[in-house]
């Protein structure tokens, strides 16, 4: 067959639909046997509305699959208009319009002939005339058959700009038959949450439409982009002077334009306004609520805690019996404000006694027949808390019963209406939390239930937008304990006195031979790492007899550069985990994924099904959570793979949500714990060698350290006390609420 190329050096294969041999419902993944003028052809890929019977013309490209041949591989598709009445009856009976079958298409074929589709989709009261065609039928085949070309239309409109058909598929479900009309007049509400196209492609898209430049719309949804981006580096908010510079030179406009516009956001409320000492602060809306609201509810909860529920010195000292441990003066201080408070944050460094002064408060609360509830963030910080106090720990999203969404929506079946059943909450790893988790776990909590907050004020802030443990500290609203003292079972331990050296600001030691932290010296790049490698394929599991994707973990400042996430992982992979003849792997934006791969999930997705081991089945998998590859089916673009006690389900369009995970940047390692840690310290960028980033990597390690690199990069990061700066607006709204009690 001859075939036709586009400029871009695309192929076309027009043919008819003769058989749907797969087609996955939920993302409309496809395989088909098409049949073209001289030959059947298997073509695969996203096609919404597809039928046997369909004329259709494919974009995309030949490839040969290892297990099923030749095939071709669609990225767009445009189904062509059957012409005739023998065409379009055939067409119909194929079951192409849901709710019309081969005998109501003879019949309305029968009476309108070739003009049969243009009424069905535009003058659908005609088909009431034949029996059994109600009006409500008349407008349902409408719709569906309007649909079908509402998405087709979105395809043929965004192609072009290389937009992929499950993308196309998303704004249809998101804007409806109106789609393609909504993005001519505003190219760019694709910006808009829950779309997330680029600004870079909207201005694309708009470029030719001619739209202004200085057009309302376009200045009105930079700005809103700009705050939207800046929720990626932590900031619920922006000073005004510095969000009006940046959406600026983004919009390339005048100061003047962008100044106008952005006070009609604030004024239509798209835009909300807090003036902090003396300086407007401009955030998205569902920012400045939570963080309002988490304020308000803190000084609730403070308010109104049952004052009746107390501790005597004889029930500690019972405990201390028990347990066969003598509490110093702050443990006991924290014990008794666990009591006296509705709120207490709990922190200090390894070795500083959290977990033994956190199972004596669970013991003294559960002597009261009180129902706690244990929390974390993620799922390993929640597996470890379950192990170290030997009750059941959930992750905040299972406590409050996550609910399927779509896309990045989620919704809690725990709220203000359904709130939990607990007099306690005790919230592990608290600098994780983002402002609107902890906004939804308060609401969920009633306002008798009191709350204690555990964590590492040191470490690095939550991944997500917020500063919540950092800014409750500094409001110094609500009673906090910080214990200090490392005790002498610990301070054994170099990885745990490395890393209150790191905090208070002295000499690290690595010269004991016998140590659990290592300082392996390396002046180039190469031999960096190359001894990384070595180390995590060869030498610890030779030393130590450990597996080296489940006990060992490399953690990178960075993803850039010899010694980041990204070079390390493509050479892991191929040590680890090399190819073979024969075996399926599916690529994706630059790397390989195959059946053994460790891997990671980097954002948190509120639809993606799993099934537990136990056969229960459930949704969700969220940002930082590790797994591995456990099936990968790419005729079906199916991926399965393991985390922990449940089997997770990905197709092809999901892959982006995925990376290897031999290698994870140190933010991304929050909340979890390994046996054995490699840290190369060599290539660091500049604006990543600060205190809390080492401080952070050093107490992941709860075996062994080996840092791997230059010490006087160790030394430049331990001396550089410069906090992560986040803009955020709870630490003053917890001021003002607390000023305004005190009248």
């Amino acid at each position: 067959m001859q075939d036709t190329y586009t400029p871009d050096g695309k192929q076309l294969l027009v043919g008819t639909v003769h058989h749907i041999t797969f087609k996955n419902e939920s993302n409309c993944y496809t395989v088909a046997e098409v049949k073209t003028d001289k030959e059947l052809v298997t073509v695969v890929g996203i096609f919404p509305f597809l039928h046997e019977g369909d004329r259709v013309e494919f974009l995309g490209n030949y490839t040969v699959h290892p297990t099923y041949g030749q095939q071709f591989s669609a990225e767009a598709f445009e189904k062509k208009v059957p012409e005739n009445a023998a065409a379009i009856l055939r067409y119909l009976s194929a079951g192409a319009v849901k709710g019309i079958g081969p005998a109501t298409a003879a019949k309305i074929v029968e009476k309108f002939g070739a003009e049969a589709l243009d009424v069905i989709q535009n003058r659908p009261m005609e088909l009431t005339c034949i029996k059994g065609i109600t009006a409500e039928k008349a407008m349902t085949f409408s719709e569906e058959y309007k649909q079908q070309y509402g998405i087709r239309d979105i395809m043929l409109l965004l192609s072009k700009y290389k937009v992929s058909p499950d993308r196309c598929l998303g704004i249809y479900r998101r804007f409806g038959e109106r789609a393609v009309d909504i993005i001519k007049s505003n190219p760019y509400v694709l910006c808009e949450e829950g779309i997330d196209f680029s600004f870079e492609t909207a201005e694309d898209i708009a470029a030719d439409f001619d739209f202004e430049r200085d057009s309302e719309l376009r200045v009105a949804a930079g700005l809103e982009y700009v705050l939207r981006k800046n929720l990626a580096n932590g900031h619920t908010c922006l000073p005004r002077e510095k969000f009006i510079a940046v959406s600026c030179k983004l919009l390339e406009c005048k100061e003047s334009t962008v100044e106008i516009c952005c006070d009609k956001l604030i004024e239509a409320l798209r835009i909300s306004c807090k003036v902090i000492s003396g300086k407007e602060y401009l955030s998205i809306p569902t920012y400045h609520s939570a963080e309002q609201h988490i304020a308000a509810r803190l000084l609730s909860v403070k308010r109104y805690v049952n004052s009746s529920v107390t501790v005597d010195e004889l029930e500690i000292q019972n405990v201390e019996n028990r347990l066969h441990i003598s509490f110093e003066e702050l443990q006991r201080r924290a014990i008794f404000e666990a009591f006296d408070s509705g709120i207490l944050v709990l922190t200090g460094g390894p070795g500083t006694g959290k977990t033994t002064t956190l199972n004596a408060i669970i013991k003294l609360f559960e002597s009261r027949n009180l129902e706690i509830e244990l929390a974390a963030p993620t799922g390993r910080a929640a597996k470890r808390m379950t192990e170290l106090t030997g009750r059941e720990a959930k992750t905040i999203h299972r406590l409050l019963e996550v609910e399927w969404g779509e896309g990045e929506e989620r919704r809690f079946s725990r709220n203000e209406k359904n709130p939990l059943n607990c007099d306690v909450i005790i919230v592990d790893e608290a600098s994780m939390i983002d402002a609107l988790l902890f906004d939804d776990l308060l609401k969920a909590l009633r306002l008798s239930c009191r709350i204690i907050l555990v964590g590492d004020s040191d470490q690095l802030p939550s991944i997500g937008a917020g500063n919540v443990l950092g800014d409750i500290l500094a409001s110094e609203a609500f009673p906090s304990i910080r214990l200090k003292k490392v005790f002498r079972q610990a301070m054994q331990s170099k990885i745990i006195s490395n890393a209150h050296a790191i905090i208070n600001n002295s000499e690290a030691d690595f010269s004991a031979k016998d140590s659990d932290c290592f300082f392996l010296p390396r002046h180039d790049r190469y031999s960096a790492v190359e001894t990384v490698v070595q180390l995590i394929a060869e030498r610890l599991p030779a030393a130590y007899g450990v597996n080296p994707l489940s006990s060992v973990q490399i953690l990178c400042p960075s993803r850039m550069l010899d010694t980041g996430t990204v070079n390390l992982n493509n050479l892991l992979q191929e040590r680890l985990n090399p190819h073979k003849k024969g075996q399926q792997q599916m690529f994706f934006k630059g790397f390989y994924l195959r059946v053994g791969d460790k891997v990671m999930q980097i954002k948190n997705n509120y639809d993606l099904q799993y099934l537990k081991d136990n056969g229960e089945y459930g949704n969700g998998v969220f940002n930082g959570d590790v797994g591995y590859i456990t099936e990968i089916d790419m005729r079906g673009g199916i991926l399965k793979a393991r985390f922990d006690d449940r089997v997770v389900t990905y197709f092809s369009e999901d892959l982006g949500q995925l990376e290897l995970a031999y290698a994870v940047t140190v933010h991304k390692s929050q909340g979890s714990e390994y046996d054995y840690v490699i840290l190369p310290l060599l290539d660091v960028p500049s604006k990543l060698k600060y205190r809390n980033l080492l401080y952070t990597a050093v107490t992941r390690a709860k075996k062994m350290l080996i840092i791997v690199g230059e010490r006087s990069v160790w030394d430049e990061m331990a001396a550089n006390d410069r906090k992560t700066l986040r803009y955020t607006m709870l630490k003053t709204f917890i001021e003002e609420g607390a000023r305004s009690e005190m009248g």
